[in-house]
């Protein structure tokens, strides 16, 4: 693992970077260590991002080759193999910022939000601006601009799109056509998150999902956030420590608060029930409250690890 440390001074090669043949960055390492979270702070034993350079010594530094998910979703995985565990998803269209790119993996991290990963390259493409936003759960790409067209197949919900829209209703793209009612300017907010994640009942659980195929518990959280422009990171630990402001115990829940749980997470549809997707029904539903609490109490002394409100 590279020596973290945020006091560091930098000696005459503090500017060379990998790359080119020069050497790496030269460092002394003068301040008491401290542990850097890896899934959102990109560093391995042998590479860093180069903006990391002032914070820990590694043996080289990358600065990030922009990319994006091509016209399918991509899962990130922790390691370079199809048979890793997925730790998170790209969906078609989202930034993907490569640091390393060796045996057909790209190492490198998420944009939206930092998160670390390797992304099956084939799956990545160069960056193209996008015009549009899927709005739906899952909207169908045609190969020609009509719904008797051949289909070509479905674009998740939040997919990123580049296209022109036609005045015959659809959006035309470099991978096909997308019917306007399924798609929305690229920069359109939602008010309202709870909305968006209730568009997405019945969308199977996946663990590491944001919507393509399945999502999971924190990816739906963040997915309904980000449709409001609302920043979200992609773990349940960090949503519980940063999202909106913490709630006191007396305070009546109410539509959009957030609700923690031991590794889960939520979002409040009314004072009483939860929008989640769970393992236990391995779906996105509306329950009640308290039937989840219920189903955790045998197992953890705290069901509920945070509460917090999003909006004033």
């Amino acid at each position: 693992m590279p020596s973290e440390n945020p006091s560091i001074s930098r000696g005459p090669a503090a500017d060379s970077f990998t790359g080119g043949g020069r050497p790496a960055a030269a460092f002394h390492l003068d301040g008491p260590t401290r542990r850097l979270d890896p899934r959102i702070n990109a560093y391995r034993p042998d590479i860093a991002d180069v903006a990391l350079a002032g914070t820990l010594f590694a043996p080289h530094y990358a600065a990030p080759m922009p990319a994006m998910a091509g016209g399918v979703a991509a899962m990130m995985r922790k390691a370079a193999s199809a048979d890793a565990e997925a730790v998170s998803q790209l969906l078609p269209g989202e930034d993907f910022a490569i640091l390393d790119l060796t045996g057909g993996w790209a190492w490198g991290f998420s944009v939206h939000d930092h998160y670390v990963g390797y992304v099956d390259a084939r799956l990545l493409a160069p960056v193209v601006p996008a015009t549009h936003r899927v709005h739906v759960r899952e909207a169908l790409r045609f190969a020609g601009p009509s719904i008797k067209a051949p289909m070509l197949g479905t674009l998740p919900f939040g997919t990123r799109l580049s296209g022109e829209m036609r005045d015959d209703g659809f959006l035309a793209t470099g991978d096909g056509f997308v019917h306007a009612r399924h798609v929305v300017a690229a920069d359109t907010l939602s008010d309202d998150p709870v909305g968006v994640a209730e568009g997405l009942l019945g969308a199977p659980y996946l663990w590491g999902g944001r919507g393509a195929d399945g999502i999971d518990c924190s990816g739906l959280v963040q997915v309904a956030l980000a449709a409001c422009g609302i920043a979200a990171p992609r773990d349940t630990d960090m949503q519980r420590e940063t999202l909106g402001t913490p709630l006191p115990e007396e305070a009546r829940l109410r539509r959009g608060d957030v609700v923690s749980f031991p590794g889960h997470v939520g979002l409040m549809v009314d004072e009483d029930r939860l929008i989640h997707a769970n393992a236990h029904w391995m779906s996105v539903v509306i329950e009640p409250l308290a039937d989840v609490v219920a189903r955790l109490q045998p197992h953890h002394d705290r069901p509920i690890l945070g509460r917090r409100r999003l909006y004033p």
